[in-house]
């Protein structure tokens, strides 16, 4: 009887020991800071994979760019150095200008339309990823993008000279087009920029602001709208393909899960951050019609660019979101 004790103590040693060393721990790079909601979404997400998975994936979290800066996740996980990361992907419109579809100015500017747009671009989105490597899990839209600046601003030959903050092609020509100086400056960065001068402006929604206390640099939001970026959790398909099948589909309900949540925690923060940087102390509004329709007409400009840079495919998903 000791005997047989002593196997079964040890056969169960071993199948511990076995199941942890089949355990597979991912790193998944996130660029916004902890308290961001993509950044809670995706703790989330990776918490219920973890779960789920009963152990067999345990995915981590690393906000704030501490393990790839923002602009270097995509290529992180597109090289295997990670297996899943989360990247906003008009940040590489450069590569390719599909990737700036959701950056058209004033084309979807509300959470309705930037869904549409979103799934007339999927399918393009998903053939050039799985060119790269990669497959996308799921998505999320920021809240719609306004300006910041530390002045008044009523028109557009105000902005002239100002030192604007980039963060992808349709931000940097924006700069271009408004006669502002466009600044590459990732979202982790952006407090030291407004703090040291480095910037003076930026294009992003209420939600960037708030996370980086802008308002201790900052005087002004104008409400314009002018598109809803996404973010996406994008998996190596090397990696991807190694998942059992049980797994994978524990992987996809968490991610339809987190896509589910992540919409409807970006319509929520919208308010709460344009009141948060009220609060701070900032003029927040809608912009004037008149800067409006100067930033409409500077948008048809980018469009059209955009139109001949994305050629038949970016035409197709245009005239797709158009259709319904």
């Amino acid at each position: 009887m000791k005997l047989l004790k002593t196997l079964l103590a040890a056969t169960a040693l071993t199948a511990v020991a076995a199941s942890a060393a089949q355990a597979e721990k991912w790193d998944m790079p996130m660029a916004y800071s902890a308290t961001n909601f993509h950044s809670e979404n995706g703790a989330k997400f990776a918490e219920c994979v973890t779960k789920g998975t009963g152990g067999a994936y345990e995915l981590t979290t690393h906000p704030s760019g501490s393990l790839f800066k923002g602009g270097e996740i995509k290529r992180a996980i597109q090289t295997g150095q990670v297996p899943i990361g989360e990247r906003l992907l008009s940040g590489h419109q450069n590569e390719n200008a599909l990737f700036g579809f959701d950056s058209i100015p004033f084309l979807a500017t509300s959470f309705d339309d930037s869904v549409k747009l979103y799934k007339a671009a999927k399918p393009a989105m998903d053939k050039l990823l799985a060119s790269q490597g990669m497959t996308i899990l799921y998505a999320v839209p920021w809240p719609p993008q306004g300006l910041y600046f530390k002045k008044e601003v009523t028109k557009v030959a105000d902005m002239k000279g100002i030192k604007f903050r980039s963060y992808n092609t349709a931000t940097a020509r924006l700069a271009e087009l408004t006669g502002m100086l466009p600044v590459q400056i990732e979202a982790a960065e952006i407090s030291q920029a407004f703090a040291t001068g480095v910037a003076e402006s930026m294009i992003s929604s209420g939600a960037t602001g708030y996370d980086r206390k802008v308002w201790e640099s900052l005087t002004h939001f104008y409400e314009v709208d002018a598109w809803l970026p996404y973010n996406y959790v994008l998996v190596n398909n090397d990696a991807w393909s190694k998942v059992s099948a049980d797994n994978q589909k524990v992987f996809k309900d968490c991610a339809a899960t987190a896509e589910a949540a992540g919409l409807k925690a970006s319509k929520a923060y919208t308010q709460f951050t344009l009141d948060g940087l009220k609060e701070g102390g900032m003029t927040v509004g809608r912009a004037g019609d008149g800067l409006v329709g100067e930033l409409k007409e500077i948008g048809k400009t980018m469009t059209t660019e955009w139109l001949g840079n994305a050629g038949d495919e970016g035409k197709a998903l245009v005239d797709a979101f158009n259709a319904n």
